[in-house]
């Protein structure tokens, strides 16, 4: 027979760790619903145009949070149709480290569809940033 001290040590246990797992899911879905508005905004950035990592930020209700459309952009897969290469840093930059196949790919793509970039490699937010 079990002892009432150990079967309440157990449940007990097992309500711990049933909590645990419900706050992991909670979070998990949390940060897929953020995910889900930041590449939203980001599909509506018409071709031709960027927005900036705070903007983006800012237009998902998420103001001050510019890491983290970075962060959730980063995830996509390599086919995924959301255009990224649209989002640039504030300076108007693109923030892909120097010389990675990702930072060719996100300026090709950008000249592609008419957006010039100055002589110190940035674009001229002036001109080209979507409101």
């Amino acid at each position: 027979m079990i002892e009432s001290k150990t079967l309440q040590s157990r449940s007990g246990e097992f309500y711990g760790a049933w909590i645990i797992c419900f706050l992991v899911v909670r979070v998990a879905r949390l940060n897929t619903d953020i995910n889900e508005r930041i590449w939203q905004v980001v599909l509506l950035i018409p071709e031709g145009k960027v927005s900036t990592y705070g903007d983006v930020a800012h237009k998902s209700g998420l103001p001050g949070a510019a890491r983290r459309v970075g962060r959730a952009l980063k995830g996509l897969p390599e086919d995924t149709l959301i255009p990224w290469h649209r989002v640039v840093n504030s300076q108007g930059r693109i923030s892909l480290p120097e010389g990675s196949a990702s930072q060719y790919t996100q300026r090709e793509r950008l000249e592609a569809e008419g957006v010039g970039f100055k002589a110190n490699k940035s674009i001229d937010l002036n001109r080209y940033r979507w409101d």
